[in-house]
């Protein structure tokens, strides 16, 4: 998975204020039309006026047979007592103008909602969020970079259906891995691979260089690594990967010297004919075909216990504890750490022998031919 610099970012100074392009949220929300009739959409991390998310289910409400929206918009700032200023939240679900039908044309109820002393007003965490969340059936926003784990464990806490963005790297976490184990939560259809371009409110130098300046001003910048996360199913069907030109040797790919798995560095040199578990990049699960493959844990986050076979001490390394949150590789007598591993299983390996079997058929088939060429051209000589 690419590095993030934006994400890593956001983390340290907790500036989460990236907003989503209308082409991205079109692009995704374009696959799951049929699961918004007669339900409650919950925008609670979105600016009503930057949202893209909010603006499109505004302006969609009767197309998609809505019952109600609602959008959140935070207030961090505090008052001179310290306490956290009051904001607002946004709702379309009445016949205001009386024309029959609920849509764009209607009135927008403007409330005010209050933080509490922990958290500000609109915090996703806040008491009056909380109970907003349990009122929506589904939520669809761009939680904040930052939060994405507590974000996700929230979701998951109350039962909620969800389309959300984030980064990709966020899938080896303790907190959303084993979801994506237990095919509880997987990724979106319109985003594999690629960056995405955000639009940036506060920008400073400490955001980079942007990647534009519209016609009205707005600066912003490309991100690499987003991906949607979802729990609603829809008919598109991650294809197998195809793997019939690999096969598996032991000098390609090595044991690990802390883990009873095979390391695959390339998700498109995954061998078609090992049986056993295998050691991959984050960048598999852009792949991941339930039907063909099987995750059985991953490394450094505590579901891997069957196959961890080494803990390293100070007389194995000078940095035995970085060790020990990776996978290693002995090369050369010397321990050599690698980036994060899923383990995977192939439901269906193929076998050795039936493809050396095949391969023997292919050679035999082309020599018969060549003999056959032969003959024919020595006759008509």
């Amino acid at each position: 998975m690419p590095k993030n610099s934006h994400l890593n970012l956001a983390r340290k100074l907790k500036r989460d204020e990236f907003y989503t392009c209308r082409s991205t949220v079109e692009d995704e929300l374009y696959h799951y039309t049929k699961h918004f009739k007669g339900k409650t959409v919950l925008c609670n991390c979105d600016d009503d006026e930057y949202s893209e998310f909010f603006k499109y289910f505004y302006q969609r409400f009767d197309f998609l047979g809505l019952k109600k929206l609602i959008g959140v918009h935070y207030e961090g700032e505090k008052d001179e007592d310290g306490k956290y200023k009051p904001s607002y939240k946004l709702e379309l679900y009445e016949d205001t103008n009386k024309d029959g039908v609920v849509n764009f044309k209607d009135e927008i109820i403007k409330t005010p909602i209050y933080g509490n002393d922990e958290y500000p007003a609109g915090d996703f965490r806040s008491r009056e969020c909380i109970e907003l969340l349990k009122e929506a059936d589904i939520v669809v926003t761009n939680p904040p970079f930052s939060l994405l784990r507590e974000y996700i464990t929230q979701l998951v806490e109350y039962g909620k259906k969800f389309l959300i963005i984030g980064n990709c790297a966020s899938v080896g976490c303790k907190e959303i891995f084993p979801l994506f184990k237990d095919n509880k939560i997987w990724l979106g259809i319109s985003i594999r691979k690629g960056d995405r371009e955000f639009r940036v409110v506060d920008y400073d130098k400490s955001c980079g260089k942007p990647s534009r300046i519209d016609e009205k001003g707005f600066k912003y910048t490309k991100i690499p690594g987003i991906r949607w996360f979802t729990n609603l199913r829809t008919a598109y069907k991650q294809p197998s990967l195809d793997m019939r030109e690999v096969y598996y040797t032991p000098e390609k790919y090595p044991k690990y010297d802390n883990y009873d798995a095979i390391n695959v560095d390339k998700v498109a040199d995954i061998p078609c004919d090992y049986p056993g578990v295998m050691g991959v990049p984050l960048s598999f699960m852009d792949k991941y075909c339930p039907e063909q493959f099987e995750i059985v844990g991953i490394t450094g986050r505590g579901n891997n216990v069957a196959f961890k076979t080494k803990i390293y001490t100070k007389e194995d390394a000078e940095n035995y504890g970085d060790h020990n949150a990776h996978p290693v590789l002995l090369k050369d007598g010397k321990l050599k750490s690698l980036y994060t591993r899923i383990f995977i299983r192939n439901r269906h390996p193929e076998h050795r022998k039936q493809l050396i079997l095949m391969d023997k058929q292919v050679v035999l088939q082309k020599v018969f031919i060549a003999e056959f060429v032969s003959s024919v051209a020595k006759k008509a000589a």
